[in-house]
């Protein structure tokens, strides 16, 4: 299977400048300062370069293009170097907890949460020891929801009170790495601001297209919750057409993950190539379109509505991945430039990269690039499968009526349409379950059926919310001159506001009914690891090449790395199986041991209250996902627990398991029984205990832990008192989850 390199120039450049970067990601913090390197190596390769251009022969023109792919990968790396923030000499890391305040700037949107705002800012300077210093650093903070308190707008210029804290490991097993996550975006601290502790000094956005382009989204937010009466309608009429998704309840979020159908709630690729589709054909209407005249108007008019849009949807990050690769894709076509679809995506990602490294990690970069990637190869090879327009034409008869043969040549189109739609969304799944299944760890075997109702109604109905926007906007402007003829004609958008719910009404309700008519088609708790996920891909890289070349080694690959991949699985579980674990869980407020035999497990909540969902989806969930566990019990309460327990006292339990004694107090020690060696202390709850009789009950060789019922300042306190006795303490709030097994 030959490459052809000429149309595909850039191809084989962004391949080493991402192998650069991931070569940061994983030896980073070894490498020296590559900035003189790169020097060195441009002022070599434009030497050589010049040299190889007045020879003959095709061997310095080899060494030019190794020496490039070359440079490209150190360039890669010393990226990705510079766009580390964290190796700053300036970095709020080299203030550790000196901090007394810091002035910064909100940098980023503001998330509502039921009960708080998210949001992150960027660190200008710091007081330490009463000297203010410039500093630099993000911090993702959270302050209270209250009616008190003001979200957090873009722009506006903290004073804040307090040293931030360095941002967590996932604090139990399997858990999301949030702290990973937020150092791909250059955070690296985390805060839970008071709303006494911070003050807004001023309103100085750090970019004032931004600021207007987010503050225009929001207006236009104010446009649908004006014309969109129902609540779950005016939500998803926001999250389709501007991507703000604040007010999508949890249970809409979950049908449309499980379906396969998320991607319709992000503004993204699809509404970008609804917007450059529509303006493509609007465009082709006009006669003389071959003249360089109109063809530039064709480009300054695409260009302007899609930049347009992106910046009338708040310059998000997904948006302006998509106007960039349809951006170069206009441009291509209005020079006629000799160019393949590769070759585009090339050069957005090189751009994209080049602008900022850390895109490679981000999860709607993979998912975008891949999808895309995937639908220009394979679609045309599906879509030869079929022809099913054919098999309809055939049907016509001369003698026919000229009704039945309308039909019969509707009904090919119609299917044609079809054919090509579920070709699509098979391509794209083809190159992304594999990411699937690594970040989410679910597959929705449903997708085709949802995507192929949901995506031609949300498309619709992207049209029509961006005719509904257009027409206020008219009636807008038409009123500061007519009053009269605005109100006249202000029962147009209210007809198409009309039509605009409607048709979200229908595919929401469409997403709800396809999760409950196949509530098995989620394939979901599949836990694949990042080697594995490499090993997917290779798979389907392999049989890709089989299909093409036709030659049965390739298919053996395949096979074998089918093996390797079961392998591997069937390892993992060997691995788990022995393997038994007591679990003092980091929950919030909460009280949760686990106890774990292989893949089974009895997960106990000391505080006899169940544990709501969304706190088994994010803190117990993920660890059951990583162990493959097939059977978990949750109890509240010991009562129905098959671990062994006793009361021994009024706020003291005994348990045993596996050769493991723990004692869990909430709340006074009497000290009226006899000692009782133990391997682990939990308290609960402040427990109102001394760390003599904690001694005198238990000896010191058990560790002392503090769950996440315990306050800051209790454990504070406990702590030097606990290890002046001797004992040893883990504090699962700030440490995460207690693990120990026992010994075998």
């Amino acid at each position: 299977m030959g490459i052809t390199w000429a149309p595909n120039a850039f191809v084989r450049l962004v391949l080493p400048l991402m192998g650069g970067i991931v070569t940061y990601l994983y030896l980073g913090a070894s490498l020296p300062d590559l900035r003189l390197v790169v020097v060195l190596l441009v002022c070599v390769y434009g030497v050589v370069h010049g040299w190889a251009a007045r020879q003959r022969h095709s061997g310095p023109i080899d060494i030019v293009g190794l020496l490039a792919i070359a440079t490209l990968y150190v360039v890669g790396v010393a990226l990705t170097q510079q766009a580390t923030e964290s190796r700053s000499a300036v970095h709020l890391y080299r203030f550790g907890s000196r901090v007394e305040f810091y002035r910064a700037v909100v940098d980023d949107y503001t998330v509502v949460r039921p009960l708080t705002y998210a949001t992150t800012v960027r660190v200008s300077a710091v007081r330490v020891g009463g000297k203010w210093q410039a500093a630099v650093g993000g911090i993702r903070v959270s302050i209270p929801r209250d009616s008190a308190v003001a979200a957090p707008q873009y722009g506006e210029v903290w004073l804040v009170r307090g040293a931030p804290a360095p941002s967590k490991a996932p604090l139990n097993p399997g858990e999301f790495d949030y702290r990973r996550y937020l150092s791909y975006h250059q955070v690296y601290h985390q805060q839970f601001v008071h709303p006494d502790q911070y003050r807004v000094l001023a309103l100085e956005p750090p970019s004032v297209l931004r600021a207007i382009a987010m503050r225009a989204a929001r207006v236009l937010d104010g446009v649908f919750r004006h014309y969109v009466q129902a609540k779950r309608e005016y939500a998803l009429a926001s999250a389709l057409v501007l991507g703000i998704k604040d007010d999508v309840d949890q249970e809409t979020k979950q049908a449309y993950a499980n379906t396969g159908t998320t991607h319709i709630m992000a503004v993204s690729g699809l509404q970008v190539g609804l917007l450059f589709g529509v303006v493509m054909w609007l465009l082709s209407k006009v006669p003389g379109r071959r003249g360089p005249g109109l063809r530039l108007l064709t480009v300054l008019v695409s260009l302007g509505v899609i930049w347009t849009y992106a910046f009338l949807t708040g310059l998000s990050a997904s948006v302006l991945r998509a106007a960039v690769m349809f951006s170069f894709i206009i441009v291509a076509r209005a020079t006629a430039r000799q160019t393949s679809m590769y070759n585009l995506l090339a050069v957005a990602a090189f751009v994209l990269l080049c602008y900022d490294p850390y895109l490679l990690c981000d999860v709607g970069f993979q998912l975008s690039f891949l999808a895309v990637l995937s639908i220009v190869y394979l679609q045309p090879r599906i879509v030869a499968w079929l022809e099913p327009n054919d098999f309809f034409l055939s049907k016509q008869r001369p003698w026919q009526p000229q009704a039945v043969q309308k039909l019969w040549k509707g009904m090919g189109w119609m299917a044609e349409k079809t054919w090509q739609a579920t070709a699509l969304s098979l391509a794209a799944q083809v190159a992304t379950f594999p990411l699937g299944l690594f970040y989410f760890q679910q597959f929705p075997l449903s997708f085709l059926f949802s995507n192929l109702i949901a995506v031609p109604i949300s498309s619709v109905a992207v049209y029509v919310g961006l005719v509904l926007l257009v027409l206020h906007g008219l009636i807008t402007a038409v009123g500061s001159i007519a009053p009269g003829l605005a109100a006249l004609l202000a029962y147009g958008p209210k007809g198409v506001a009309w039509v605009f719910e409607k048709l979200i009404w229908a595919f929401n309700e469409y997403i709800f009914w396809v999760g409950r008519t196949m509530p098995g088609a989620l394939i979901s708790g599949v836990h694949v690891t990042a080697p594995q996920t490499w090993l997917i891909f290779t798979v389907i890289f392999a049989l890709l090449v089989f299909f093409t070349v036709k030659k049965l080694p390739w298919l053996g690959i395949a096979c074998a790395l089918l093996g390797v991949f079961a392998g591997s699985r069937v390892w993992a579980a060997q691995q788990v199986a022995p393997d038994e674990q007591l679990v003092v869980y980091s929950i919030p407020r909460r009280s949760v041991v686990g106890f774990w035999q292989g893949a089974a497990a009895e997960v106990v909540t000391l505080d006899s209250l169940p544990l709501t969902e969304t706190e088994r989806t994010y803190r117990i969930v993920p660890g059951i996902i990583q162990r493959e566990a097939r059977r978990v019990n949750y109890h509240a309460g010991w009562r129905s627990c098959g671990v062994p327990a006793r009361v021994a006292e009024p706020g003291l339990v005994l348990a045993a398991w596996r050769g493991l004694r723990i004692a869990i107090i909430n709340g006074r020690l009497s000290g009226a029984h006899q000692p009782v060696p133990v391997d682990a202390v939990v308290l609960r709850r402040n427990a109102r205990v001394q760390p003599a009789d904690l001694a005198a009950t238990f000896g010191t060789r058990g560790l002392i832990v503090f769950d996440s019922s315990c306050k800051s300042w209790y454990v504070a306190r406990q702590d030097s008192l606990l290890h002046q006795v001797g004992f040893q303490t883990h504090d699962v709030t700030a440490q995460g989850a207690f693990i120990v097994r026992p010994v075998q």
